[in-house]
């Protein structure tokens, strides 16, 4: 699963749930528990970063194995980018080297996403 950080960097957060199957060879039951950890990952996400919504994607385009992306959606985007897609940002906006992961400069960041996320499935799963 994917989730964007504040700046647009997309981040895989683990590893896919099986890379054999598409989310149709998938069980109901496995369907059902990948939307939930989608769901919950949100949830963690909107705790730790604070944005105006959530949005989730799941494509299978051009990956063969089952993976969603997860972007939270903020108040200071450009008003002309709100109501499309962050798909629709422009492609360089993607490669800026200012806005790039960097595992030193976010450890912080994803630990408390991490931690919350911990405690989400603790509650839900137990």
């Amino acid at each position: 699963m994917f989730f964007s950080l504040p700046n647009g960097v997309p981040i895989d957060v683990g590893e896919p749930l099986n890379e054999m199957k598409i989310r149709e060879e998938l069980s109901l039951d496995e369907r059902a528990q990948f939307l939930q950890d989608m769901s919950l990952l949100g949830e963690a996400i909107q705790a730790v970063c604070g944005p105006k919504r959530v949005n989730y994607s799941i494509y299978g385009n051009s990956d063969n194995f089952l993976h969603a992306h997860v972007f939270p959606r903020y108040v200071w985007e450009p008003p002309e980018r709100k109501p499309y897609t962050v798909w629709q940002y422009p492609k360089e906006m993607w490669v800026m080297p200012a806005v790039q992961y960097c595992a030193k400069s976010h450890i912080a960041l994803r630990q408390q996403i991490t931690e919350k996320l911990v405690h989400l499935m603790d509650i839900h799963y137990t």
